[in-house]
């Protein structure tokens, strides 16, 4: 680039925070388009394959901005941006993954954002005989109940909270054979859903959902596993780093936060929001 590298570089550095700051202002003022109709390409916690459409079509209504979305588990997702796999925002279903993107510097710092907790649930379909809000764990120890359908804890959060929830109690040994695992929460809630297992250790926002409503759940105490706080940040491989950048935003704003608690997420405080880069 020359001997005025540096100075170059300070310089688009300089406009581009600008240029970021001048688009959010516009966006949220006037509801004219940040940028153009490029998509936004987003690796998704499979938790939020209801509550993210809803929100992708307010930020779209808004910004003039698609989103293309793909779920499955955070763990995958994580492996996957490791080896290169080109989105440009990662919403995870714990902020730990996230937070290795950061630290191997594949992440741009200052983006990340925690925009839910998450929150598991026993469920059971609507003909079980069983109730677990009546019967709680016990459901779980009946002869009847021969599979119990969990995300695999080695990729998946809310797997990992389901095992924590039983060791705590002191469940995980005596029930761990019983379990089927589905590579992320969406699958495991399949597998309950299609007659595969009689029960399930699901999300929330799956158990509130169309496919699941009509089921039967237990919402499992929280101080029984870790918090499942989910993180959102922003991938330094993106192409479209200020429509990506300008969602993070939307996430954080009243009707992002609304939209997140009617499907089941717990909303942290809001927090300021995090355009500090290019």
């Amino acid at each position: 680039m020359g001997v005025n590298q540096n100075s170059r570089r300070g310089l688009f550095v300089e406009r581009s925070v600008l240029a970021v700051l001048f688009g959010l202002f516009v966006f949220f003022r006037s509801g004219v388009p940040l940028v153009d109709a490029q998509e936004i390409r987003v690796a998704a916690a499979s938790d939020l394959q209801f509550a993210l459409p809803d929100l992708a079509t307010q930020f779209e209504k808004q910004s003039g901005v698609k989103l293309a979305i793909a779920y499955g588990s955070s763990g995958n997702f994580f492996a996957q941006i490791q080896n290169g796999a080109p989105f440009d925002l990662f919403l995870s279903a714990d902020i730990a993954y996230p937070q290795k993107l950061l630290d191997a510097g594949q992440a741009e710092a200052g983006s990340l954002h925690t925009y839910a907790f998450g929150r598991l649930v026993l469920w059971v379909p609507a003909d079980s005989p069983f109730d677990p809000a009546k019967l709680g764990w016990k459901a779980l120890l009946d002869s009847h109940i021969d599979k119990i359908a969990v995300a695999n804890p080695e990729y998946a959060p809310y797997g990992r909270g389901a095992v924590a929830a039983l060791k705590k109690i002191g469940l995980y040994e005596q029930l761990k054979p019983r379990f089927v695992y589905g590579e992320n929460i969406s699958q495991a809630a399949q597998f309950v859903q299609s007659g595969g297992a009689q029960a399930g250790i699901l999300a929330l926002s799956l158990a509130l959902s169309p496919a699941l409503k009509n089921g039967k759940y237990w919402e499992i105490p929280v101080d029984l596993y870790p918090p499942l706080e989910q993180a959102a940040v922003l991938l330094k491989s993106s192409a479209n780093k200020p429509g990506a950048r300008a969602f993070l935003v939307f996430l954080q704003t009243k009707a992002a936060r609304e939209t997140l608690s009617r499907y089941g997420f717990t909303v942290p405080q809001i927090s300021t929001p995090s355009v500090r880069r290019p």
